[in-house]
């Protein structure tokens, strides 16, 4: 990967900040963990430094590092509540956390998340917050999608689908609630055990916490389940912990899919926009996986959002 300066100036101020918490360092090379140009993060020993997206909004951005300095035992809190400018970006520093284990499925926490997830749904917002960005994405994906792939055959469904949404899942209107804190981006990627190896599980990123439908926040596992991606009982356990830790996204038993079906509708479009953008700048066919969510937004289009207990079942 060749060097930026943005990238190599971060890598500095890594090791930088990571000396300043440890002395002595237990010193080695610094990774880069994540280099796009939505966001590139670098890792020196037990220091992460994150240049966030260009155009961040600084004041809302310091809105989302308080939120996450003031619930740390549900976000894992920066080392400074304030972001600093390097190279026209925001760059913020966070302690390093062991991330799930992706080639270890059948130890993913999805209790802790779900506890999580609940825990933040309950807690009100601990200063002013924007609204959760969860349908701003899903927007940005559509327009990948237009931009890069609007003639590939299988683009007709999703965007139909899209078009179903109503207003507010397509970031055209509020949401309809607009006092719930929300996380805006829930997979597994985002937990971390902190303090590492072994402490408890936290949520990362908060580029997209705000208030907003917390339903949001169930969606991609909702979604994954309903397209036959995550197992029964995994979903099921997952629910199952999300409830019993008063989440209010969903009822406290029943059918939870009323509450949760416009929301994963949503993330199944925002998936497979995106991977036929993938698979399109790849100049490869779309895998197994990508044609089960474009499948499943062709199902979607042929029943209105909101009239089913589950759009692939």
């Amino acid at each position: 990967m060749t060097a930026t300066p943005l990238l190599s100036e971060l890598t500095a101020r890594a090791r930088t900040t990571a000396h300043a918490r440890t002395s002595p360092c237990p010193c080695g090379a610094t990774a880069t963990l994540t280099d796009r140009p939505d966001g590139t993060v670098v890792r020196h020993a037990d220091t992460v430094a994150k240049a966030h997206a260009p155009n961040t909004n600084p004041t809302d951005l310091t809105a989302r590092l308080t939120t996450a300095a003031r619930l740390p035992g549900i976000l894992l809190p920066p080392l400074n509540p304030s972001p600093l400018a390097l190279h026209d970006r925001l760059v913020t520093f966070w302690p390093y956390g062991t991330p799930v284990d992706p080639d270890d499925p059948d130890a993913a926490p999805w209790e802790a998340a779900a506890t999580l997830l609940a825990r933040l749904h309950r807690t009100p917002a601990p200063t002013p917050l924007p609204p959760m960005r969860g349908p701003l994405k899903a927007v940005r994906a559509i327009t990948r999608l237009r931009e890069t792939a609007g003639g590939h055959p299988a683009a007709a469904p999703v965007l139909h689908a899209w078009s179903l949404l109503p207003a507010w899942a397509r970031a055209e209107a509020p949401q309809p609630d607009t006092t719930t804190l929300c996380h805006g981006d829930l997979h597994l990627g985002q937990l971390v055990r902190y303090p590492t190896p072994n402490g408890p599980w936290l949520l990362i990123d908060v580029d997209d916490v705000g208030v907003g439908v917390p339903g949001w926040d169930l969606a991609r596992p909702a979604a994954w389940y309903a397209c036959g991606l995550l197992p029964p009982d995994e979903w099921t356990r997952f629910l199952a912990a999300y409830r019993a830790a008063g989440g209010p996204a969903v009822p406290a038993d029943g059918d939870p899919w009323p509450a949760l079906d416009v929301p994963a509708r949503a993330l199944t479009v925002q998936t497979a926009a995106l991977a036929i953008v993938k698979a399109v700048t790849a100049g490869r066919p779309l895998d197994e996986v990508e044609g089960a969510v474009v499948d499943a937004c062709d199902r979607m289009g042929s029943v209105p959002p909101e009239l089913t207990p589950g759009f692939a079942k």
